[in-house]
């Protein structure tokens, strides 16, 4: 694994093929169009989206490449219809920054992180015009804010939020699907063992069987966590604990970063500790990070100016294997993902006002056990401690099961940088 880094000035690029799409502090978005020649190639303005009132902190393509979704520091996120170049639903729940959204590959889902510490699952509810075109229309579904505890012995219970609030030091919170469809990564996390204990940096995975509660936790940074990447391609098995140890259940390996303000800690799904982890990369915090489509590399933008390369060498990640995503929800392929057993995650989701069918489908769904997994660092290796939780709580569920949540967290250890150079390091745990 080599890293290298390179002086950069950020600006958030989303490429799609010949598109490039960029969103600016004022607001607007461009669609730039590649231009090859002979002796070169240039990006030129293919189109010009003007909508948000204020800046645009992050921007995402659709599966079929025809739409855009972005969000603002106006507290919205608008979907853009690429081919006409204008505005196709505004979705103004949130109350404050967006700064992170999603596109489900499989186009049934949208998902947007807030400052206002609450993330919001949209599903796709078409509607049908006169001439039986059906126009994709997508509605709240979840709204995941605050989790309920117990204190102590008592059988009162106190909610206390899942996300940090606007005091955190980024204006990215950028979240990601996993290639497949099955999982969906959330950053900004701030998990409490206890009632009383101190928040601990949390990376939540929601399994696509049921969004509306985290299936697994991955805290134990000592800085938080603001951006979260899936890499698009998948590998084989290395068969080491899939079968039995393994909390995804999946055919294959999949690969994600997570960034921190200071460092980046990369998992596979076939193993619980990280596979490694990068710090010491930048005087400044990160602010995003992107796989290359083939997977060999992996770079980093930070506020100090500068962009972080990490190469891996052939194989080093694993045998490359062929995955089929759909353009549509499957449901033998929703199903065919599922999580290890161990006790849930209690937490308390608020579903939309105006979407009494996301309710009912959410009854419908299968509520088996899941895990939840805490991950602390120290100076020289990653300490794994297992947590117990209580079982998901929602307004359309009436049931509940209260046991106390206990468990041991080691403090962690900040990573800080030196002060006259920076030295990459790459830690393997």
């Amino acid at each position: 694994m080599d890293v290298l880094l390179i002086p950069f000035v950020f600006l958030h690029l989303v490429f799609l093929r010949e598109l490039l799409a960029s969103g600016a502090d004022g607001g607007e978005l461009i669609i730039w169009k590649l231009h090859p020649s002979e002796t070169n190639q240039s990006w030129k303005v293919h189109k010009s989206l003007s909508f948000h009132r204020k800046d645009v902190l992050d921007l995402q393509w659709s599966p079929d490449d025809a739409y855009l979704i972005s969000g603002s520091v106006d507290n919205s996120c608008i979907i853009w219809d690429v081919n006409k170049g204008s505005v196709h639903q505004i979705l103004d729940a949130h109350c404050h920054y967006v700064q992170g959204v999603a596109w489900d590959p499989l186009a049934k889902y949208v998902a947007s992180l807030s400052s206002d510490r609450t993330c919001r699952i949209y599903v796709n509810k078409p509607q049908t015009k006169s001439k039986g075109v059906e126009k994709m229309n997508y509605v709240c579904q979840h709204v995941i804010m605050k989790a309920d505890q117990q204190r102590g012995d008592e059988s009162k219970t106190i909610k206390t939020h899942l996300f940090h609030d606007e005091t955190l030091p980024s204006f990215f919170r950028r979240l990601s699907w996993s290639p497949d469809g099955s999982f969906l990564l959330i950053p900004a996390g701030s998990f409490k063992v206890l009632p009383t204990s101190e928040a601990v940096n949390a990376t939540y995975v929601f399994s696509r069987k049921d969004l509306s509660r985290p299936a697994l936790q991955l805290p134990g940074a000592s800085k938080p966590v603001v951006v979260v990447r899936f890499c698009s391609v998948a590998f084989k098995l290395r068969g080491s604990n899939s079968a039995e140890e393994g909390f995804f259940k999946l055919p294959y390996r999949l690969v994600f970063a997570i960034a921190t303000l200071n460092s980046v800690y990369i998992y596979d799904t076939e193993c619980v500790a990280p596979v490694a982890v990068l710090a010491g990369l930048h005087y400044a915090a990160i602010t995003d990070i992107t796989w290359s489509p083939n997977a060999s590399y992996l770079a980093l933008s930070s506020q100090d100016g500068y962009c972080t390369v990490v190469e891996f060498e052939d194989n080093e990640l694993g045998e490359s294997i062929p995955i089929s995503v759909g353009k549509k929800p499957v449901d033998s392929e929703e199903k065919q993902h599922h999580i290890g057993k161990t006790d849930e995650l209690m937490t308390e989701t608020r579903p939309a006002e105006s979407n009494k069918l996301a309710e009912a489908e959410q009854n419908e769904e299968s509520k088996q056990p899941l895990p939840s997994l805490v991950t602390t660092d120290g100076k020289d290796k990653e300490h794994h401690v297992m947590q117990k939780t209580d079982e998901v709580m929602t307004e359309t569920r009436q049931e509940e099961e209260k046991q106390p949540m206990q468990s041991k967290v080691n403090t962690p250890v900040s990573n800080k940088p030196a002060r006259k150079r920076i030295t990459p390091m790459a830690i393997d745990p």
